[in-house]
This record gives structure tokens, C-alpha cells and sequence, in this order.
């Protein structure tokens, strides 16, 4: 029996986040999925997954707030996942600690 790898997904949008999730489960990870960034900031901290796909506009908070927050205890890899596509946007994730980010829509 082999472990798969955890991907959290924090993303609001359930269309794009049930797309994002039937990938990671067809490319063989265990999907983890939260609606909001509490939840998600709840998930990662009792389910410690493997990577992050994280949204930035989230409904109770920034996504720049989760990625800080997890920053603060955790080096594991986020890549956000955002429509924003202001360079200022991808900058400051990246200052922030994100270790990627793609624009939406992505194919």
C-alpha cells in the first residue's frame, strides 16, 4: 500500500475547484478541498498536506492572508491559483512566499 501525496485546494469557485480537483485525483494525489480560507487554513494544519493550490479571492479572506499565515510555521509548496494578473499581484504573492503562480483561466 503505497501513501498518496495530499493537495489542498482553497478555492470558492465550485466549478473551477471541482475541475482543479478531478485532475488531481486522475494524476493519482489525494484531494483535500475547502471554500474558504478558514477552512483551508484548518485543513493544513490538521491534515499537513503535501502542496497548496491557492486561490486569492477567497469570501471571508485574501488568499495573501492564508499564504502569510501558513508562512509563519510552514515552508510546504503554495502555488496560487488566481484570476489577478497585475504583475504587483504576482509579485507580492511571490514576496509573500508562494512558490508559483497561475493565472486563470488555464487549460
Amino acid at each position: 500500500m503505497t501513501n498518496k501525496q495530499t493537495i489542498l485546494i482553497i478555492e470558492d469557485e465550485k466549478h473551477i475547484g471541482n475541475y482543479m480537483e478531478t485532475i488531481v485525483i486522475s494524476n493519482q494525489y489525494k484531494a483535500l478541498r475547502a471554500m474558504n480560507g478558514l477552512q483551508g487554513l484548518s485543513l493544513c494544519t490538521s491534515h499537513h498536506p503535501d502542496l497548496i493550490l491557492l486561490d486569492l479571492g477567497l469570501p471571508d479572506m485574501d488568499g495573501l492572508e492564508v499564504l502569510r499565515s501558513v508562512r509563519k510555521w510552514s515552508s510546504l509548496p503554495i502555488v496560487v491559483v488566481s484570476a489577478r494578473n497585475h504583475e504587483r499581484d504576482k509579485v507580492e504573492a511571490l514576496d509573500y512566499g508562494a512558490d508559483d503562480y497561475l493565472v486563470k483561466p488555464f487549460g
